[in-house]
């Protein structure tokens, strides 16, 4: 097993290829952001319907903060790992990430968190638009929900790169995980408040959804963005979210563990 010393002296080598790897692969990269614009095709929709009358406590404005805190939200949680692992374990290739001194979960992290300059570049005029558009007054004054956004940034990420880290070690065991990646994500639209607030639902799915993991990914960032909760009620949601972080964490390493046996006993 990697040291920590060895580790930490190999990451930052590894945000440098990371970060290079993404600025090679700029057309792919611009497709892979692109794809993630449905929250601007959200609040075309939910603007037009706000028009005749507000929904909830959303109006044409606060859909505008919503949908743009989304489209920044995603872009800044957003991880591919499970398509790089199936394409790795498919061809082999996970074998020479297995000799390096590093842990190929810290490895696959760093390679992912080294694009996030490049999803800044996206990310910042689109805050910018937000701002001129509903104006500073939209935003929390209280820094200490800011601060509870800092650590929900954190940990939607975490969940996002943990729960497709463990579904790509799913194909350790099956030809490919990607069908199972697709499911994760077909729920991740629905249930996240990615292209409906979760406060919009009705009762009994926003329950559920408070019980998934998906809300936490997006759409607990994004109602801290847009004012929708207290301290007390924020607090109570990252507790929330860190234990499904836990809960991920422990999935992705006892499926990577049993798989990399599995991988190992056919020779890599």
């Amino acid at each position: 097993m990697p040291s920590f010393s060895s580790t930490t002296r190999a990451l930052p080598a590894l945000f440098r290829i990371g970060f290079a790897g993404a600025v090679a692969y700029r057309a792919e990269f611009l497709v892979w952001v692109l794809s993630t614009t449905m929250p601007l095709v959200m609040l075309a929709l939910w603007s037009a319907v706000a028009r005749e009358a507000p929904v909830g406590r959303f109006g044409q404005r606060e859909f505008v903060a919503y949908f743009l805190a989304t489209f920044i939200v995603r872009q800044l949680t957003s991880s591919w790992v499970s398509w790089q692992m199936n394409y790795e374990i498919r061809h082999g290739t996970l074998a020479v990430r297995l000799l390096r001194p590093v842990s190929p979960m810290i490895a696959y992290a760093a390679e992912n968190l080294a694009a996030q300059p490049l999803r800044l570049v996206v990310a910042i005029p689109v805050a910018i638009v937000g701002l001129l558009t509903v104006g500073v007054t939209a935003l929390p004054a209280d820094p200490v929900i800011w601060l509870v956004w800092g650590m929900a940034m954190a940990g939607g990420w975490l969940i996002t790169y943990l729960a497709s880290f463990a579904i790509g070690s799913l194909a350790f065991f099956f030809e490919s995980s990607i069908k199972a990646m697709d499911v994760w994500l077909t729920l991740y639209f629905i249930f996240s408040g990615y292209m409906i607030p979760v406060e919009l639902f009705p009762p009994g799915v926003k329950a559920m959804a408070s019980w998934l993991p998906f809300r936490y990914q997006v759409g607990f960032p994004v109602e801290l963005m847009t004012g929708a909760h207290g301290r007390q009620e924020a607090f109570a949601l990252l507790a929330a979210q860190w234990i499904w972080v836990a809960l991920m964490g422990a999935a992705a390493l006892l499926l990577w563990r049993r798989g990399l046996r599995s991988f190992g006993a056919y020779g890599g």
